[in-house]
């Protein structure tokens, strides 16, 4: 078992600010998805851990050791790159074992750890295969498996996927998923891919700009949005976000949505500028909704299991999320307890 803590994280370069005031405690054999737009800082924080980026401010603990001096080698950790970082004129066994010769590890050892792992990743027809002869899943196996024999506290995963096609992706994820139950080590994971956070993860870490904008299970990320980014940021399509000025606020908790006049119990608006969310799988057609309006459809996209509406209703521009089965008719409706309130600076509201 092992856990991981962040102190007061800086990291910046020259003055360019990637990392501020980083601070999160991980848990024993945890899931962790690092999750935000490119160039937030979180493959940035993964090198830290790793030993590739030095540290600015602030200390990293492993299993309560300070690991900022540590040369990466005696870490005890594992990385797997984007790029595979494969040897080409090594055969998949050279590959997987080449950490061990290094660390000069019995014959019999390394020949156990490398079998044991492709046993795990179900690549043992490809040990003697160079890895050009390889496909990209393939590849990436091999890469996790290096990693695995070296038995580290804690694997690091950079963006593993992002070079394969979407079937394969899917495929990788429900290996990598198995691999973590199977072997119960701590995994941090980093991904622009929010899919990929939302299945994979124990936790997650939504980052943006360096910072911290919530950190949670995928259930409390989606059902409890701490702001607008997060809200947006999963999901897809994204979550409606729609303007209300004063002119909206009829009173202090109650406003005009759509065409509708809602009353939001237990808030207070005061007359002030705030965002209400829709997710636009909480937007229904043809079904009895407490509230409903008329939009202006401009485009139906057709997924096979459900469709995609885009429509525009009183300057706002919406989309939602049908199944396929649902006609789509001249109502869209939705329910008061779907909507979610934000103040003029994006924090989500709660009654």
């Amino acid at each position: 078992m092992a856990n991981i803590k962040f102190n007061n994280i800086h990291k910046s370069f020259g003055s360019n600010k990637i990392i501020s005031d980083f601070n999160l405690s991980g848990k024993d054999n945890e899931f962790l998805v690092l999750v935000g737009p490119s160039g937030c800082g979180k493959s940035t924080l993964l090198r830290m851990i790793a030993g590739l980026e030095k540290i600015d401010e602030g200390e990293i603990f492993i299993n309560d050791q300070k690991i900022n001096e540590l040369h990466p080698s005696k870490r005890q950790t594992a990385m797997v790159f984007q790029s595979y970082a494969l040897y080409p004129h090594m055969n998949v066994y050279e590959n997987m074992s080449f950490g061990l010769k290094i660390e000069k590890r019995p014959k019999e050892e390394i020949n156990s750890k490398v079998m044991e792992a492709a046993k795990i990743l179900k690549i043992e027809e490809l040990l003697e295969r160079k890895p050009k002869q390889l496909s990209g899943g393939q590849r990436q196996r091999v890469a996790i498996g290096r990693a695995i024999t070296r038995n580290p506290k804690i694997f690091l995963f950079d963006e593993p996927l992002s070079n394969l096609d979407a079937a394969l992706r899917a495929e990788m994820r429900v290996e990598i998923s198995k691999l973590h139950n199977q072997i119960k080590t701590n995994m941090i994971y980093v991904t622009h891919d929010q899919v990929e956070a939302m299945t994979l993860a124990d936790r997650i870490v939504i980052l943006n700009q360096g910072n911290i904008e919530q950190v949670g299970t995928p259930e409390e990320i989606y059902n409890d949005p701490a702001n607008i980014f997060v809200a947006q940021f999963i999901g897809t399509p994204k979550m409606n976000i729609l303007e209300i000025d004063e002119k909206n606020v009829i009173s202090d908790n109650k406003i005009k949505l759509l065409g509708n006049d809602i009353l939001l119990d237990n808030f207070k608006l005061n007359k002030s500028k705030h965002f209400v969310g829709i997710r636009p799988e909480h937007l229904k057609a043809n079904q009895e909704n407490q509230f409903t309006f008329n939009p202006d459809i401009e485009l139906i996209e057709n997924l096979g299991n459900e469709k995609i509406v885009y429509m525009k209703k009183e300057g706002h521009q919406l989309s939602a999320k049908i199944p396929s089965n649902i006609e789509i008719g001249n109502k869209i409706g939705f329910d008061l307890n779907d909507i979610f309130i934000f103040d003029e600076n994006g924090k989500r509201l709660k009654s």
